[in-house]
């Protein structure tokens, strides 16, 4: 094996190796950017390798939870059970929880390095499980393993919190509300903290027993651009939420370069032929019919329900802020009803707070049920003038009419008003025209396309959403 002839050298090419059939672009250059990093650290200091093999071979923000998944399996921090300086025997006892609780407390308020070397006990004494029949080892698919999730149970994460909270607060000061507010922070910060150890303790014990591809193939997650939308968690929307702005300068960017190519304008033929003349009928210099330079409008409906709001908020804001590269921008979302928002996405306003005003102070619900065709009408009635000539039009949702009239004749209506018109849909195309969808009946009259994830919705903005 590679890492085992070549030692370090050979486990970062191993590594990197790993990070390519990710999709993480590492080319040879930050491959041997890293081997120089790697000949001037400590590497007795891990997060001081961390970083700096971080900042050798990642480009974009949203490839660094998947090299931090895969740096803890290549590079862990032990090997078996970790030793330490100070005696880890567990308490024991009827309140031996109680006092594992005040121990980690104390630990975790302190900062103490002791922290880790106690994981691993606990991981090893509450996390430890047999995943089923059949052989253990490396390839195995039963035996011993080991479970971030048993371990939290166990100790359990509200009362540590409760803890934490009660040890930071100070009721005596005059300013006690503030302090409790922010001593409610820092436990929660420290709780997360304490269960990313231990779900890292879990994986390489895990990675130990079962090897460490297995695992990797596993429980690495996958890069932030490729999280379907529909399956994301609530802590994966948060992280695309916080990458809106780096990820709409980069696609801003693109729009300008795209409209500065199209500043050239096309050939003129009437005028480069006639320019031939002096030349004996040879176009040597060729005459450019100057462009009107302009930039669209862009008309964008939303569909917020269920469990499409998270990739029509993130797309919100992610045109929100492409604002600039569009002459006017307006933002409508809908339910069953719809209404004007784009004074949330526009403005200075947190990602999570947009949906619940949204919800709150405009008209987009009426019974709570998603319908199409009813919307597409309320939209025509209400707001006739939103769609022009000028104007591209950008429907975003799943097309899932509960059954209901999908009104496609007013569909056809403002399709036929625009200069462009485009439909993302979140759904697997697989899915499209199954149950109550109308997606293959919209398809017909409005140019679909299939845009599960931020990957395939950056290629749309950037390649496909017109730029003048």
């Amino acid at each position: 094996m590679l890492t085992e002839r070549a030692g370090l050298p050979g486990q970062l090419i191993s590594f990197v190796t790993e990070l390519r059939t990710r999709n993480v672009n590492v080319g040879t250059g930050e491959t041997v950017d890293a081997g120089r990093v790697l000949s001037v650290l400590d590497l007795s200091d891990r997060e001081v390798v961390r970083e700096g093999l971080a900042c050798a071979l990642i480009r974009r923000p949203m490839d660094r939870p998947v090299f931090d998944a895969l740096f803890d399996l290549w590079f862990p921090p032990a090997v078996g059970q970790r030793s330490s300086d100070v005696e880890m025997d567990l308490p024991e006892g009827d309140d031996r929880m109680e006092e594992i609780r005040d121990l980690i407390a104390d630990y975790l308020v302190k900062d103490s390095p002791e922290i880790d070397p106690l994981i691993s006990e606990l991981v090893g004494e509450f996390g430890e499980y047999q995943s089923g029949s059949g052989g253990s080892g490396p390839n195995g698919s039963g035996g011993k393993s080991y479970s971030a999730y048993q371990t939290m149970q166990a100790i359990s994460a509200d009362q540590l919190l409760s803890k934490l909270i009660d040890g930071l607060s100070r009721p005596g000061d005059a300013s006690a509300e503030f302090g409790n507010a922010l001593a409610g922070r820092a436990a929660q910060a420290m709780v997360a903290n304490f269960r990313k150890k231990v779900e890292e303790e879990a994986r390489r014990r895990v990675a130990e027993v079962k090897g460490r591809d297995r695992v990797a193939k596993y429980s690495v997650p996958k890069k932030l651009d490729e999280v379907v939308f529909l399956n994301a968690s609530e802590a994966e929307l948060q992280q695309l939420q916080s990458s809106v702005s780096s990820l709409g300068r980069l696609l801003a960017a693109r729009l300008a370069m795209r409209r500065r190519r199209g500043a050239r304008g096309t050939i003129d033929l009437r005028h480069t032929l006639r320019k031939s003349l002096s030349t004996g009928g040879v176009p040597i210099d060729l005459v450019r019919k100057k462009p009107r330079i302009s930039r669209p409008e862009l008309v964008i409906l939303c569909d917020v329900s269920g469990s499409v709001a998270g990739f029509s908020q993130f797309t919100m804001h992610l045109v929100g802020s492409l604002s600039r590269q569009f002459s006017k921008v307006r933002i409508f979302a809908f339910v069953d009803a719809i209404d004007e928002v784009t004074e949330l996405f526009t403005a200075d306003h947190a990602p999570s707070e947009t949906l619940t005003r949204m919800m709150d102070e405009h008209d987009v619900v009426a019974w709570g049920n998603s319908d199409y065709g009813e919307v597409l009408k309320q939209f025509r009635r209400k707001f006739p003038d939103a769609v022009t000539a000028r104007s591209s039009l950008m429907i975003l949702g799943d097309a899932r009419t509960n059954y209901r009239n999908p009104e496609l004749d007013t569909l056809r209506e403002m399709v036929a008003v625009a200069k462009h018109a485009y439909w993302l849909n979140p759904e697997n195309r697989d899915w499209w025209g199954q149950g109550d969808s109308a997606a293959l009946e919209y398809e017909k009259v409005i140019e679909m396309y299939e845009c599960k994830s931020v990957k395939q919705l950056t290629a749309f903005v950037g390649d496909l959403l017109p730029a003048r």
